[in-house]
C-alpha cells in the first residue's frame, strides 16, 4: 500500500516541480533587453504601434525592449526567427492580418502558424483608407470602379507584398467590384505610399495613422475608409461601402506574439504588461488621434482571433493566389 501511495505521489511532486520552476522563471523574468520583431520597414502601422508600445512594455517589465525590423517573405522572415527563438519572453513579434492569410497563400512555409506560435494579446483594429494620387481623375470609389472596368489591367495598386493587409483588401476588392488591378509589390507600406505620393502608381490601401499626416497635406487623396462606420478622425469621408461598393469591409488587425511553448507565467506576465501599455492614457490618446480601436485581450482570445484568420482566408483566397 506504501509504495502504491508513494507512486501515485510522484506525478504531484513532478507537477508541484515544474510550477516550481515556471514561477522561479517568472519571478526573474525578463533578465536582458527583449527582441521585439517587426516584419515590415520602419514608417508603416506596423511599426509605427510596436514603437508606440516598446517604450511602455520596457516601463512596465524594466529592461530594454528594441524594435527589430525584419521585412521580406511576407513577414516570414520575421516569423521564422521568432519561431526559432528560445520561448523565454525575450522575443516577441508583432503581426498583422497578413500573418493569418500566410498559410493559405504559401504552399510550404517555415513554420507552423498554429503550433510554432503563441498569442500573447491583440493589439488593435483600424480600417484602411483607399488612396489615390492627387490628380488621379476619379472622385469616388464609384468612378474608380468605373475607369477600372473600362480599362482592364491598366491601373496598379502598391502593397507591401504578396500576403501583407495592403494586399489582401485590395484583392477582396477587386473581386467584390469585379474589376483588374495589377499588383505592384514594394518592401513596406511606407514604400508604396511614396510612389503613390510621386505618382508612379494611382492607389493603395493603407491604414489611417500611415496616412493622415500626408492627407492633410494634400499629397494623396483618399477616396474611402474600408470599415463598417466612418472614422471619427475623418468624419466627412465615405466609407468604400457608401462611396461606391455597398457590402464593403475591412479591417487591419495587429496582434503580438510568442514563440509556442513559453511557461505560463511568463506568458501571463508579458500579457499583463502589453495590455497595460494599451490602456494607458497615453498610449490610448495616441491610438485616437489616428482612428485606431485598441483590443487588448487575453492569449487565449489573440489565439482565437489568428486561428480564425487562417480558417478564413484558407476558404476564400482564390486558388490561383494560394
Amino acid at each position: 500500500m506504501q509504495a502504491h501511495v508513494r507512486t501515485l505521489k510522484k506525478p504531484f511532486v513532478f507537477a508541484a516541480l515544474a510550477l516550481a520552476v515556471d514561477l522561479a522563471c517568472a519571478q526573474s523574468y525578463p533578465t536582458r533587453p527583449i527582441r521585439f520583431l517587426v516584419s515590415f520597414p520602419p514608417g508603416g502601422a506596423t511599426d509605427i504601434s510596436a514603437r508606440m508600445l516598446a517604450p511602455r512594455l520596457s516601463e512596465g517589465l524594466g529592461q530594454q525592449v528594441i524594435v527589430d525590423n525584419r521585412p521580406g517573405a511576407t513577414g516570414m522572415i520575421a516569423t521564422s526567427l521568432l519561431a526559432r527563438a528560445a520561448p523565454d519572453g525575450h522575443t516577441i513579434m508583432i503581426v498583422d492580418s497578413g500573418h493569418g492569410a500566410n498559410p493559405a497563400l504559401i504552399d510550404k512555409m517555415p513554420y507552423d502558424t498554429l503550433k510554432d506560435i503563441a498569442g500573447v494579446s491583440l493589439v488593435m483594429r483600424v480600417p484602411l483608407l483607399l488612396n489615390v494620387h492627387p490628380a488621379f481623375p476619379a472622385q469616388s470609389v464609384k468612378e474608380l470602379i468605373a475607369l477600372a472596368k473600362a480599362h482592364p489591367g491598366k491601373y496598379n495598386y502598391g502593397s507591401a507584398g504578396t500576403g501583407s493587409t495592403m494586399y489582401l483588401i485590395a484583392e477582396l476588392f477587386k473581386a467584390q467590384a469585379g474589376i483588374d488591378l495589377v499588383h505592384v509589390a514594394y518592401k513596406g507600406g511606407g514604400a508604396a505610399l511614396s510612389e503613390v505620393m510621386g505618382g508612379q502608381i494611382p492607389m493603395a490601401f493603407l491604414s489611417t495613422a500611415a496616412t493622415l499626416p500626408f492627407l492633410k497635406a494634400g499629397r494623396v487623396r483618399s477616396l474611402g475608409v474600408s470599415g463598417r462606420e466612418r472614422s471619427p478622425i475623418l468624419p466627412d469621408m465615405p466609407t468604400i461601402a457608401e462611396s461606391g461598393l455597398p457590402g464593403f469591409e475591412f479591417y487591419l488587425w495587429q496582434a503580438v506574439i510568442a514563440p509556442a511553448g513559453m511557461p505560463r507565467p511568463i506568458l501571463t506576465r508579458l500579457n499583463d504588461h502589453t495590455n497595460a501599455a494599451l490602456n494607458h492614457r497615453e498610449t490610448k490618446e495616441q491610438f485616437a488621434g489616428m482612428g485606431v480601436d485598441p483590443t487588448p485581450s487575453t492569449p487565449q482570445q489573440a489565439d482565437a482571433h489568428i486561428r480564425a484568420e487562417v480558417e478564413r482566408w484558407l476558404k476564400t483566397l482564390k486558388p490561383a493566389a494560394r
